[in-house]
């Protein structure tokens, strides 16, 4: 019985993609700065509708970055905002003044709030994702480094091994 190749040939692209990624031309810091540059992003998106992902790509053209690294940032975003949330929502309120407020004619009581429980967040998500960047950029430049010298050690044991390989006659 013939088996379906698709869970092999997905796990073979991960692998293509995660070795193209480690193997970028920028280096770890190039990576490392896209990581960096999608968890920023990722920090307001939601407040925003969705809307500040497109934000990602100037970014990425703008500071030289990777969008793979982009990416896998936003995503590792996603997966920690939601404890961030609510520090978000604090430091907004703490940078928004206490007298804001919102009102939209001829809207309800109820929507004047999210709107501004929204800027709060946009405003908190800004700062907090610059912070989460900026802390992650140099964990994660330094695994990708270790990740790569530690290849190149591999390599360098393999070709010495292939060298001293006797010849047997």
């Amino acid at each position: 019985m013939k088996t379906s190749g698709k869970p092999r040939s997905i796990k073979r692209w991960l692998k293509l993609k995660y070795t193209q990624l480690m193997r970028a031309p920028g280096g770890p810091s190039f990576v490392a700065l896209g990581f960096a540059i999608g968890i920023f992003v990722e920090m307001f998106t939601l407040p925003t509708y969705g809307l500040a992902f497109f934000l990602i790509f100037p970014l990425i053209y703008m500071m030289n970055a990777s969008l793979a690294g982009a990416l896998i940032g936003f995503v590792f975003g996603k997966i920690i905002f939601i404890p961030v949330a609510f520090v978000n929502s604090m430091v907004g309120g703490w940078v928004l003044p206490n007298h804001i407020r919102i009102s939209v004619p001829f809207a309800p009581e109820w929507l004047d709030h999210m709107l501004l429980v929204n800027l709060k967040l946009i405003v908190g998500g800004i700062i907090d994702g610059m912070v989460l960047g900026a802390l992650f950029y140099f964990p994660v430049k330094m695994t990708l480094r270790y990740v790569a010298n530690k290849r190149k050690e591999k390599r360098k044991l393999r070709r010495v091994a292939i060298e001293v390989k006797p010849v047997t006659e």
